[in-house]
C-alpha cells in the first residue's frame, strides 16, 4: 500500500509540476515586456540617427545637383548669373534638374531650397544654394532638425546652404557670424 500511495503522489506532483512549466507567471509576461521595451527604445533612437543622416545625404546629394544645374544654365546663358529668388531654385533650372519638387528640401516639410544672389560684405558677388528651415515670413513656424548639432543655435535667418562662389553666409541680410552651417566652405 505505501508503494501505490508513493506512486499516486509521484503522478500528482510531476503532473502538476508539467503544468506549471507549460504557462507563463505574469512576472515572466512583465519581465519580457520590459525587455521588448527596452529594446525597442533602443533600436528607435538608434534608426532616428540612421534617417537623420539620410536625410542630411540627400540634401547634400540634391545641393550638389542644383548646383550644377547652375552652373551648367551659367554657361548656356553666355555668363550671367541667376537673381536672387525669395525662397526655391532659380526660374528656368527646372529643364537642367530634372523631375522633383525642388522648392521642397530633404530635412522636413517645412524645409524649403532658396537661391542667394547677393553683394557679400567684402564688395564681391555671392552665390548660394540654401536650405531654409523656417516658412517664409512665418519665424514661429520654424522646424530644426534635432539631431543636427550644427542647428543648435539656428533661428528664423539661419541656413543649411551650399557656397558655389563668394564669401558665403547664412542670410543675405545677417553679419557674416549668423548661426548657419556650410557644407563645402
Amino acid at each position: 500500500m505505501f508503494r501505490i500511495v508513493r506512486k499516486s503522489y509521484d503522478c500528482f506532483f510531476h503532473q502538476k509540476h508539467r503544468e506549471k512549466s507549460d504557462a507563463f507567471t505574469l512576472i515572466e509576461l512583465l519581465l519580457v515586456i520590459a525587455l521588448i521595451a527596452i529594446l525597442s527604445s533602443l533600436l528607435y533612437g538608434r534608426l532616428g540617427g540612421f534617417l537623420f543622416k539620410a536625410r542630411e545625404a540627400r540634401a547634400l546629394a540634391e545641393l550638389n545637383q542644383i548646383s550644377s544645374a547652375t552652373k551648367q544654365m551659367v554657361i548656356d546663358l553666355g555668363g550671367d548669373w541667376p537673381a536672387d529668388v525669395s525662397r526655391g531654385v532659380p526660374p528656368g533650372i527646372e529643364e537642367y534638374l530634372g523631375p522633383g519638387n525642388w522648392p521642397n528640401a530633404p530635412f522636413n516639410d517645412t524645409a524649403e531650397y532658396d537661391w542667394d544672389n547677393f553683394t557679400g560684405s567684402d564688395g564681391k558677388q555671392v552665390y548660394q544654394i540654401s536650405i531654409r528651415f523656417c516658412p517664409l515670413g512665418q519665424p514661429s513656424q520654424c522646424d530644426f532638425p534635432e539631431d543636427a548639432v550644427w542647428a543648435e543655435n539656428f533661428d528664423y535667418h539661419s541656413s543649411y546652404y551650399l557656397c558655389l562662389q563668394g564669401k558665403c553666409k547664412a542670410h543675405p541680410g545677417k553679419p557674416d557670424d549668423h548661426p548657419g552651417y556650410c557644407v563645402n566652405c
